[in-house]
This record gives structure tokens, sequence and C-alpha cells, in this order.
């Protein structure tokens, strides 16, 4: 018999401690428990209904309770739940890694998987790190990354992240790496020149230290957690040919904008880059199950082959790496792209999201909107002339989200930054919802 309410959240404030959640404030708020989802849509305990506007967590693709992945996850279940890939091998790995390697920018022909975003960075980081050991380049051993850069918490990852306020603390533990300018034209100083002088920078660097470097790692197209921040056309495939020129490897961070948020199925394909390593989780499997996979060239793959003795080995994986329920969800959420034509009918939803954008720009709180596919993030400010933000202690960012909560929509704010990602398998009408309550908890918000 389910528990009641008000039993689940005092046991939540005795034992749970949420991610990314100052939980001395939290404990003082209403505790939103969610119990089931339908389509685009989250149901709480008392069976109130919400638009999932950000996809929890910017994963899920098809909706919840997809059928197709229900029946998938099931199947699989009445053959095996879980065996390992150290050694061994499963039909559903090697079927999706055949999949994956099809659909990837060209040259990316294996498949190495983990559990989630940012243990695909960890193996991609070791990866590039090694390769330049086993070709007798140690020297080779910095990465270059972006500011305002984010590819998860683990510490390789934090490494080569670029956001004080989740970083900073952990410094004394990471290895040190080149930082470039992240094209934020919005609070760039010299905004007339802001996009050449970004990516040049990054160029000079990667010039400059190639003797030294074992990589770049950027999140293509748009950067995130960073407050979703689009790179200016063009600039990707630049860092792309400056890697290439000067022998330094590039590792797309696609955990976040692969599998159609940016309007393609992956982000690279909007410049033709094909990356030496690609790192892919979130809607891998649709939003159903943890599962994540580093993409690599086969010369790098080549660079890991060696006699026994030579121990040139990728001494690297996780106990559920291919797990054979996430792989045969992610085969259902790949056919599901290919059976609705899921990308090709991004275009107008992509479209109204802009126009409804253009509209809410107008707003006096709203400093500026940025958008790539179903990717967006409206930026909030106390003074829209100025681009005064609010003061952090205010959290209007935060006071934005609760207000959309009592309207009937899920968001999460970046700072100040209100970020919108929905399931792609949104419609028109839902989309016009979403954007309208948005509108209104802003409103309410500040």
């Amino acid at each position: 018999m389910p528990y009641d309410y008000d039993t689940l959240a005092r046991w939540d404030r005795e034992h749970l401690w949420h991610p990314f959640t100052q939980m001395q404030g939290f404990a003082r708020e209403e505790l939103l428990i969610i119990t089931r989802g339908e389509g685009v849509y989250l149901y709480d305990h008392q069976g109130r209904r919400y638009l999932d506007g950000v996809a929890s967590l910017w994963c899920n693709v098809h909706g919840h309770r997809r059928p197709e992945l229900d029946r998938a996850v099931a199947a699989q279940l009445e053959n095996i739940a879980h065996s390992t890939l150290l050694g061994l091998a499963h039909p559903p790995a090697i079927e999706l890694a055949r999949r994956l390697a099809e659909m990837a920018p060209p040259g990316l022909a294996r498949v190495f998987y983990s559990d989630d975003g940012s243990t695909a960075v960890e193996a991609a980081l070791k990866m590039a790190f090694q390769y330049w050991v086993n070709r007798g380049r140690p020297e080779k051993r910095r990465f270059l990354k972006l500011s305002g850069g984010y590819h998860g918490d683990t510490l390789g990852a934090v490494a080569v992240g670029g956001i004080p306020l989740f970083h900073e603390t952990y410094r004394p533990l990471l290895f040190p790496t080149l930082e470039a300018p992240a094209p934020y034209c919005y609070r760039c100083r010299d905004r007339e020149d802001c996009r050449e002088q970004c990516v040049t920078r990054l160029e000079e660097l990667v010039a400059a230290h190639h003797r030294e470097l074992a990589a770049v790692i950027l999140e293509p197209v748009m950067q995130g957690a960073a407050g979703m921040i689009p790179q200016p056309p063009g600039y990707l495939a630049r860092v792309r040919d400056a890697t290439r020129a000067h022998g330094v490897l590039l590792i797309a961070d696609e955990v976040a904008t692969g599998f159609g948020r940016t309007g393609r199925m992956f982000a690279c394909q909007h410049e033709g880059v094909s990356p030496d390593l690609m790192c892919l989780a979130k809607g891998l499997t649709g939003g159903y199950l943890p599962l994540a996979a580093t993409l690599a060239t086969e010369e790098i793959y080549e660079a890991f082959l060696g006699e026994f003795h030579e121990f040139k080995t990728f001494f690297h994986g996780h106990t559920f790496t291919g797990n054979p329920l996430a792989a045969a969800a992610g085969l259902a959420s790949l056919e599901i792209f290919k059976k609705d034509r899921v990308i090709e009918g991004l275009g107008e939803k992509i479209g109204l999201l802009a126009r409804e954008l253009a509209a809410l720009a107008a707003h006096p709180h709203v400093g500026d909107v940025r958008q790539r596919g179903l990717m967006a993030g409206i930026e909030l400010v106390q003074d829209k002339e100025t681009r005064e933000p609010f003061p952090v202690a205010r959290r209007t960012g935060h006071r934005v989200i609760l207000a959309a909560r009592k309207l009937g929509a899920i968001l999460r704010p970046l700072g100040d930054t209100v970020v919108l990602m929905p399931p792609l398998c949104i419609t028109l009408e839902e989309l016009k919802t979403l954007t309208r309550l948005t509108r209104e908890a802003i409103d309410q918000g500040v």
C-alpha cells in the first residue's frame, strides 16, 4: 500500500540528500513528490499535473510511458536484466553499438559504454591521455576547456569544467588545464567583436600549446549548464580546423546536445564536424535508464591494441557498463526516431518556440533569450537597459520556477536563467502552453 504524502515528506527530510540543492532552505519548501508520468506530463502525489518543461533534466525524448520503450525494457527483462561486458557480450549492447556507429559523424566507429554523462567524459579524457602515451607522446597530457563548460561532477570532468560555483571548491584535487573564453556575448565587455575574439583566442592557445595538449573538450553548438550559451555559426568548425592542424584531439561532449536537442541528431552535424571522441548519455535511452557511450575513431582504438605484455589495454570500466535493459531501451528509442521521423518534424516546433521567445524577449525583466533547437535559456535581469542582474540572495530564478509549479509546469533555473528543454515529442499546442506558463511565472516571480 502506498505511503501517504506526509510520511514520505518526513522521510525525505530525515534521510534524502538532494543533488545541487541547498538543503537548509529546501526543507522549508513544499516537497513535490512525482509519482507517475504520461507523455510530456508529470503527476505528483496529490494527482496534480505538470508540463515537464525540462525533460526530467534534459533526458526525456519521446515522452513518459512511451509504449514502445516500455515493451522493449519488459521484453529484455524476460531474458536477463544484467550481464557484464568484461570479457562477455550480449545482443542489445552489440546492436546498439552498431546503430550508434552508423548514425554518428563519420569516423566514429568504436563505442565504449558507461553509466552517465560524467563517466562518458571520464572515459574520453582517459582515452585521449592514454592515446598519446601509447603513441609515444606522453608530454601531450593537458586539456583545453571553455569557460563556463560543464562536463559532469566526477573529478576528471570537474577538472575540465569551467563554472567556479560548481568547481572551485575542488580545485586542490584537480589536474591543471588551459581555458579559452566562451562566446557569452550578452555579458561580454567588448560585444562588437566578442564572437571573433573568443574563437581567435582558442586558436591561439591551441597553436601555442599543441606540443603539450592532448585534447580540446567542449559542448558543441550550445553550452548547457553555463546558462544556455550558443556558439556563433562557424565556431565549432574553426575549433575542429585548429585541433586538426596542430595534432590535438577534439572531444565533443554531446551529453546534453545529442539526440535531437539542437534540431539535428547530433550538434556536431550542424557544421559537418567529426570529433575524435564524442560523449553521449541523457537522451541515449529516451530518458528511461542510465546509459552512456564514448565514441572513438578507429585511429584512437588501434592505439590501444598490442600484445598482452605491452599493457596498452584501456583499463577502465563499470559494473553496469552496457546494461542490457538500458541498451534495449536505447535501441527502441532509435527506432522511434526513425519510425516517427522525429528529427524531420522538429523544424516547425523550433520555429514556434523561436517566435514565442521573441515575444517574451520584450518582457521588462528578460535581458537575453538564447535558443538552439529545443534548447532555450531566458536570462532575467533587474534592469534591462544596464543588464544589471538581480541580487543573488533574492534567488529570482528559483522564485520563477516555484511560481511555474503552481501554474502547472516544471522548470529549472541556472542561476537567474530559466531553462526550457521539453521532450521532443511535445506538440505545438503544448509548446504554446509551456511558453505561456513561463511568461506568467516570470511575471509572478520577479
